[in-house]
């Protein structure tokens, strides 16, 4: 009868279900009205990330309607190399130690790394700097494909590193604290990669060889260099995922962070437009011009 009572007992206790308490480090309080290129930010009451604010809430984004799973599984998916580690069976992240820092270390890292290369260019060889953090054609042809990355720390202009550095360190703490100091580190660089790549195929393809000719010089020696793709790409982020935030443009007129990220996009798809369109119609030119000439040659003959 006593057991029977244990049992009984034993039976009546729920299961307790030890969740895991997820704690988010707090988001750091930028004032108002601060310069940030062009742009500055402010948050309304204190929902200042948007959806990440509430990542682990049951609610939907009202704008997005994307269930709290998705936003973790988004993290998780940038921020860590599952598939690389199915396929050879090791921990192949190189990036280990960063997860043992601050994302405001890694900010301030990567704004001492411009800096420094910035006082190099006062100080160093110009020659060696050109060809190791400028990119160009030239560059990339003879192997020092290492510009794609360190041309993205390169500035020689105070004015252009300033706004680039002052963007990196809001835009960045904000993608930094949502989603950690190592995926902001791998965005910076994806974002460099990637403005290195298309300022390659613009030089290739899409700059018209006539006004080269009047700048007498070739497409494949124009050197680029700074850091605002991967400013870029972090402030896009940013701004896709709290498309609410109001942003300061020229620190005077308020402006939703969506009609920001619509207006870099435009630009910079604007340029692309005009380079090919331009492109097209000098190509168009020059077989017009040749079969002209063709034709004079066999009246001629």
């Amino acid at each position: 009868m006593q057991r029977l009572l244990c049992m009984r007992l034993l039976a009546k206790k729920k299961p307790s279900t030890n969740l895991p308490c997820y704690t988010s480090k707090a988001n750091p309080i930028h004032p108002q009205n601060a310069m940030v290129s062009h742009f500055s930010t402010t948050n309304s009451g204190f929902n200042f990330y948007g959806l990440l604010a509430n990542q682990f809430s049951r609610k939907s984004s009202a704008l997005f309607k994307a269930p709290a799973e998705g936003l973790v599984h988004f993290k998780r998916v940038f921020s860590r190399s599952y598939f690389l580690q199915k396929k050879s069976g090791l921990n192949v992240s190189s990036f280990k130690w960063i997860q043992r820092l601050d994302s405001d270390h890694v900010v301030v890292g990567l704004i001492a790394a411009n800096v420094v290369v910035f006082l190099l260019w006062r100080s160093a060889d110009p020659r060696f700097m050109a060809n190791n953090f400028m990119i160009s054609l030239d560059n990339f042809k003879s192997g020092r494909v290492h510009t794609m990355i360190t041309s993205a720390f390169s500035h020689m202009d105070a004015g252009h590193i300033i706004s680039n550095m002052i963007g990196l360190y809001f835009f960045g703490n904000s993608i930094g604290s949502a989603f950690g100091p190592e995926f902001l580190l791998k965005l910076y660089l994806a974002g460099a990669l990637a403005g290195s790549v298309f300022y390659l195929v613009y030089h290739a393809f899409l700059i018209p060889s006539k006004s080269n000719q009047v700048s007498g010089r070739s497409p494949s020696s124009i050197p680029g260099l700074g850091a605002s793709g991967a400013v870029n790409a972090i402030m896009l982020l940013d701004i896709f995922l709290n498309p609410k935030k109001t942003i300061f443009f020229e620190m005077i007129i308020p402006v939703p962070a969506i009609l920001v990220g619509i207006f870099l996009i435009g630009k910079d798809m604007l340029r692309i437009i005009e380079g090919i369109l331009k492109w097209a119609r000098e190509t168009i030119f020059n077989i017009t011009l040749y079969v002209c000439k063709l034709r004079i040659h066999r009246v001629d003959g």
